[in-house]
């Protein structure tokens, strides 16, 4: 048995195809985990989440930001953009039964016997591992909750840019989204920088990269995400793992087989110009 955590696919589910043939993947003994953004900007979305849907329990998913997205448009309380690839799924007969599927995936995923933890864009520093998986517990409990459209209203924003641990209401479910799913840069007290969206040296002054600062999960435990694309999946940290490596940006589709860290990429046809 193997557990192979793949990066972003954002609808790419014929290079999906290809790197679970590459890996020789057999479902009846490896187990898939992904590191969120399954869908959006890739030609394959509907197909894509209705795949990864199929898989049932060998599957671990944790929610990116653009499958919050598409489940804030899907609730009313969100607007398509340029360059979404969400309508098929939007209008398909499927979507309650996918949307509903979709808000019950967590934003954390940690496996202590791999000493794994999985969020899509990465821990905070001033978050301990206990830490980050009880505050992605409570946006879990709004998304699988009865009033999930109050979150919805409220999800877009930057504010507040920096955790406290006396937040309220939807702002503390704001800041935990973001770190959890938009996070790329912040500073040394853990205030985030969600403009800027290149790469490591891009950052603006007083920021960086948040797997820079000294961690609060411990030691040895490893941390996989994906989310950043222009990181073209190095962190130059052992423990670390950047699985985003721009597969529909005409880069490739990387899997990480946990049990030995092993890397496996796939190359994507797609070649959209620029994320």
């Amino acid at each position: 048995m193997a557990t192979y955590v793949i990066g972003d696919l954002q609808g790419c589910l014929e290079p999906l195809e290809r790197l679970l043939k590459h890996i020789q993947y057999q479902p009846e003994h490896d187990q898939l985990w992904f590191a969120g953004d399954l869908i959006n900007r890739g030609p394959e979305s509907l197909d894509t989440l209705r795949f990864i849907k199929s898989l049932g329990d060998k599957t671990k998913v944790v929610l990116g930001n653009h499958d919050l997205h598409l489940l804030a448009v899907s609730y009313g309380h969100g607007t398509l953009k340029k360059g979404d690839t969400l309508t098929d799924i939007l209008m398909a007969s499927d979507r309650d039964d996918l949307m509903d599927w979709l808000r019950h995936q967590p934003l954390c995923h940690y496996d202590a016997a791999l000493n794994v933890v999985m969020t899509h864009a990465g821990i905070p520093p001033c978050w301990t591992l206990e830490q980050t998986l009880t505050l992605a517990k409570e946006v879990e409990d709004k998304l699988q909750s009865d009033t999930v459209d109050e979150y919805f209203s409220a999800m877009y924003g930057n504010s507040p840019s920096k955790w406290r641990d006396d937040l309220v209401g939807l702002d503390r479910l704001r800041v935990i989204t973001n770190y959890l799913t938009r996070m790329r840069f912040c500073n040394q007290n853990s205030k985030l920088d969600l403009k800027s969206k290149e790469g490591i040296n891009t950052a603006t002054k007083g920021f960086a990269p948040w797997f820079s600062y000294p961690s609060q999960v411990p030691e040895g435990c490893h941390i996989v995400f994906g989310h950043w694309a222009a990181l073209e999946g190095k962190t130059q940290l052992k423990h670390i793992h950047a699985l985003d490596t721009g597969c529909v940006w005409g880069g490739s589709l990387t899997a990480l087989r946990l049990e030995d860290k092993e890397r496996f990429s796939m190359p994507c046809t797609i070649n959209r110009k620029t994320p």
